[in-house]
């Protein structure tokens, strides 16, 4: 532990001689880059090692600025080596993320002789995206969505490593940063912590910069209960691109502050998004997010997300009819309520054809209840089909629950298996622990990460029937009142 904060420390003092700085003012010494605003904390119950307040800190200002210079960029790493540069520049197909990916493991493979050695080497050395899971973490999933989402993400992952091999052959890297587990940390590193400039579509790695950890943004009001709300459509931005993570983002007029690169300043400056107290985790937002997304490009989940959504199996007319809003509009919220498209196409589908003139029309794009039967009519579909998708899951939420309890309980660095151990396990477990050889003996680092990824999957098809179950219960209460007045 006393190594790990002195590694910590030497890398603060390379950062302040780059002129990284939390603070406006010049610093006084180069000792640290924190201190006067932020400081290196760990927060076991909010993502990890994080930063902390050292004082009182108000929305907007600045708490942290990194050079263009102090920036792991592709521009930056070509700039001083003109093999690399001569290299990449015969190698024109290549995506931006391709070529920041093979940089970075050029870089890697040159160990302390690296201007970045202090950096890089408290980089994590292992990723949850999903384009880490292996074939168990996948299926672990369960929902058709979800695993199809992951097995895109491997098959993408392993099609761009094979595009990349021979400019890493040509660089002569070392067999083990040629490897595929080796592009999987590369571009699982430049996905889940890149920053967005201006001049390079695959982001900058910015040291200390991507020591904050997430902060979701605000609540998106798009629900049964604000109709008003559902038509308008913005653009809310963080440092991160949206557009890089293949969404449609949902958002409010005014833009996040977060942070962004200052022409002016020639640096990256990053802003308290809020007022925080002194000691409190100082957050910040990488951009608006459903779990399978922060699953699939930054390897973790929220278990309150209020831009997480659930989508039901729904028909075709039902998307004839819902042709007014994107199909990705048509959704369960992660509190159970719907969302103002998909009532309103429900709504309408559910009156008869003959009926449907203007003023049933005007309703139904106003986002208003057309009438207390067909209103009931809409929660009693929507409650059947969430029943229907529940049953049809391989596991119930109460089974996953203990599942997550078992997998705890096989984290314990101490534990050394027996065979009537094993059988005492449910059958999931039973078949990861058959899988990965465990049924004797304790369990490695190695199988400790699978376990980690396979947890997250748990963690995220819990997340998803919740969803459902309280979805259910939102349509029984609003049933049970319109019923009373029926």
């Amino acid at each position: 532990m006393e190594s790990e904060h002195q590694n910590m420390e030497q890398f603060l003092r390379w950062a302040a001689e780059l002129g990284v700085s939390d603070s406006i003012d010049p610093p006084r010494s180069h000792d640290s880059c924190l201190g006067r605003s932020l400081s290196v904390a760990d927060f076991p119950l909010a993502g990890g090692r994080g930063l902390g307040a050292v004082r009182e800190l108000r929305k907007g200002e600045l708490v942290l600025k990194v050079p263009r210079n102090a920036l792991l960029t592709t521009e930056s790493l070509l700039a001083k080596d003109e093999n690399l540069r001569d290299s990449i520049n015969l190698h024109r197909s290549l995506s931006s993320t391709q070529v920041l990916s093979v940089c970075l493991l050029y870089e890697m493979s040159k160990g302390k002789s690296s201007l970045w050695y202090p950096y890089l080497f408290h980089l994590p050395r292992d990723y949850d995206l999903l384009a880490t899971f292996g074939e168990f973490e996948k299926q672990a999933l369960q929902v058709e969505d979800a695993v199809w989402a992951a097995e895109k993400a491997v098959s993408k992952s392993q099609s761009e490593w094979k595009e990349a091999v021979t400019l890493m052959k040509e660089l002569d890297l070392k067999p083990k940063f040629q490897s595929l587990h080796a592009w999987n940390w590369a571009s699982a590193t430049i996905s889940s912590r890149t920053l967005h400039i201006p001049w390079d579509s695959a982001g900058c790695l910015c040291p200390v910069g991507d020591l904050f950890n997430y902060d979701a943004p605000g609540d998106v009001s798009d629900t049964l209960e604000s109709p008003e709300t559902a038509n308008s459509t913005t653009n809310q931005e963080c440092w991160n691109n949206a557009e890089e993570a293949g969404h449609v983002v949902e958002t409010q007029s005014e833009r996040l502050t977060d942070g962004g690169f200052d022409g002016d300043a020639n640096a990256y400056c990053l802003y308290a998004r809020r007022n925080y107290q002194q000691g409190e985790q100082v957050l910040l937002c990488y951009g608006t997010y459903t779990n399978l997304e922060l699953l699939e490009h930054y390897g973790f989940i929220l278990e309150e997300n209020s831009n997480d959504k659930v989508f039901i199996p729904l028909e075709t007319t039902h998307y004839t009819l819902a042709s007014s809003w994107p199909k990705d509009s048509l959704y369960i919220h992660q509190d159970g309520k719907l969302s103002f498209a998909l009532v309103s196409t429900l709504r309408l589908w559910l009156i008869p054809q003959s009926q449907r003139d203007k003023s049933v029309m005007r309703l139904v794009y106003a986002g208003s209840q057309i009438s207390v039967k067909n209103e009931i009519l809409v929660m009693k579909w929507v409650s059947e089909k969430c029943r229907s998708v529940l049953k049809d899951l391989p596991t119930s939420l109460l089974e996953d629950r203990v599942i997550l309890q078992e997998i705890d309980k096989l984290q314990d660095s101490e534990l050394r298996l027996e065979q009537r151990e094993v059988e005492a396990f449910g059958s999931e477990v039973r078949a990861f622990l058959d899988v990965n050889r465990l049924i004797s003996g304790g369990v490695c680092g190695k199988i400790n990460r699978r376990m980690s990824k396979w947890r997250l999957a748990v963690q995220w098809r819990l997340r998803y029937k919740r969803t459902l179950a309280d979805c259910i219960s939102y349509c029984n209460e609003k049933i049970n009142h319109l019923s009373a007045t029926y």
